[in-house]
C-alpha cells in the first residue's frame, strides 16, 4: 500500500483530508506542527484523537515543534499581544492571523519525512474560495512548492495534493459527511481550548459551512451566531 503524509492539525479540514487520502487507498502517516499557536494543546488532542479513528499507530505519527515562529510573531495566533479579531465574513485584506509563510515550514518538514519513509504525496487540507485570504492557501502557491520539491529531493517524485482547496466549507463538511470522517473530534478555534468562541474567523467559516450544509456542528460554542 502507497503511503501518505497528512498534515493534520487537528481541524475540520485536515480531518476531511485525511478521509479523502484513506479513501484513494493510501496508508496515512499523520504530521502535527507545534508553531507555539495559542490552542496547541487542543489541536494535539484532536490530532491524537484522529490518529486513533483513523487507526494511524504511534510509529506513523510525528509531531514537530517549530516554535520559532512564535519567537518571530507577526500573528495573533502566536503573539498575545496581538489580540484575535472577531469574524468578518466579508474582509478581503489578510487577517491578523495569518502566520507568516507557516506553510513553507510545514511543507519541507512533511517533505523531508515523505522522502525518508518513501511516500510520494503529501496531502494539506488548504482552501482558497472559503478561506481568511491566506496567501500560503493559494493553488499557485502549491504548484510552485512541487516545482520546488522536484528540484530538491533526491527523485523529485514527492507531490502535494490538495483535495478540498477548491471547496466551500460547506461542501467540505458534506464531503466529510459522505465519508464518514468524525467531525466531532475536530477544533477550529483560535483562542479557546475548552468551549470555541464562536466569533473568531476560523469559527464564523465553520459554523457558517454547517448552518448552510443545514447540519449542527457537534462541537461545543460559547455562542452560535447566525453567519448564512
Amino acid at each position: 500500500m502507497n503511503q501518505a503524509v497528512i498534515l493534520v492539525s487537528g481541524g475540520m479540514d485536515s480531518c476531511v483530508t485525511a478521509a479523502i487520502a484513506r479513501s484513494y487507498g493510501y496508508q496515512l502517516l499523520f504530521l502535527h506542527l507545534n508553531y507555539g499557536q495559542r490552542t496547541e494543546k487542543r489541536e494535539l488532542k484532536a490530532f491524537r484523537d484522529l490518529a486513533e479513528y483513523y487507526d494511524v499507530v504511534e510509529g506513523n505519527q510525528l509531531v514537530v515543534s517549530i516554535e520559532h515562529l512564535a519567537k518571530i510573531g507577526g500573528s495573533s495566533l502566536t503573539d498575545d499581544r496581538i489580540p484575535v479579531t472577531k469574524a468578518n465574513l466579508e474582509n478581503t485584506a489578510i487577517p491578523t492571523s495569518y502566520v507568516p509563510f507557516r506553510n513553507a515550514h510545514i511543507l519541507s518538514i512533511a517533505v523531508s519525512w515523505a522522502e525518508t519513509v518513501g511516500a510520494e504525496r503529501i496531502f494539506i487540507g488548504a482552501v482558497y474560495e472559503d478561506s481568511s485570504g491566506y496567501p500560503d492557501c493559494r493553488p499557485e502557491y502549491y504548484e510552485a512548492f512541487n516545482e520546488v520539491i522536484r528540484l530538491g529531493t533526491a527523485r523529485g517524485e514527492i507531490r502535494i495534493e490538495t483535495p478540498i482547496i477548491h471547496m466551500s466549507k460547506e461542501a467540505i463538511i458534506l464531503k466529510g459527511a459522505e465519508l464518514g470522517a468524525p467531525l466531532h473530534l475536530t477544533w477550529s478555534c483560535y483562542q479557546n481550548e475548552d468551549m470555541a468562541c464562536g466569533v473568531c474567523d476560523s469559527c464564523a467559516l465553520r459554523l457558517r459551512g454547517f448552518q448552510k450544509a443545514g447540519m449542527e456542528d457537534p462541537i461545543p460554542y460559547l455562542t452560535r451566531p447566525d453567519y448564512q
